[in-house]
């Protein structure tokens, strides 16, 4: 047991009750605890496998590698159409932990042996995602600022394509591209402050 985890579920505000039992699982797999992203994580060989968080409606196992699971009872989650390799078992009481115990550890052990045949999840690329309108529009009139989005890492440039994407009106999408200008020249990604 990771001390850092065992503050962590003390300052708990929300679900520490199964957030608690989540870890006894986990552990009870043989897998090292962690706490990375200010998260319970757990890892097989320096590999994430899993991680325990907490969200207002639900508090979930998320595993890192979850698309390449069977999903035999078909309770893995995918949090949003974008999110490419992890999946999620959500939990709302620790009634449905305790009930899952076995299909969970069953989950977890499945991730393992995933990782230990060093699978591989094929990501898209950057060049995979659409490009809105707008944003070629202000390329071609700023050669200076098209330089500067290609300059950004792959994630940052991922992470604006599908900011200004989400946007369904062409005035949002103008206006989301003016608002970050200084941002992108400054080689800052979305989030970044």
């Amino acid at each position: 047991m990771n001390n850092k985890v065992n503050l962590f579920l003390q300052q708990a505000k929300q679900w520490q009750e199964e957030m608690t039992l989540l870890r006894q699982i986990v552990l009870e797999c043989g897998l090292t605890e962690e706490l990375k992203w200010m998260h319970p994580c757990y890892t097989y060989k320096n590999h994430n496998i899993v991680l325990i968080h907490g969200f207002k409606d639900f508090c979930a196992l998320l595993f890192h590698k979850g698309a390449l699971l069977k999903d035999d009872k078909n309770i893995l989650v995918q949090q949003t159409e974008n999110v490419q390799a992890a999946r999620q078992i959500r939990f709302t009481n620790v009634d449905e932990i305790s009930s899952l115990k076995s299909t969970i550890k069953a989950y977890i052990f499945e991730a393992i042996e995933v990782e230990k045949a060093g699978v591989k999840i094929p990501m898209k690329k950057t060049a995979d995602y659409t490009t809105p309108e707008e944003l070629l529009e202000k390329f071609n009139s700023n050669p200076d600022f098209k330089a500067a989005f290609k300059a950004l890492t792959p994630g940052r440039q991922r992470g604006y394509l599908l900011y200004f994407s989400q946007a369904k009106q062409s005035q949002t999408r103008k206006s989301r591209i003016e608002k970050y200008l200084p941002q992108i020249f400054e080689g800052k990604g979305l989030r970044d402050r």
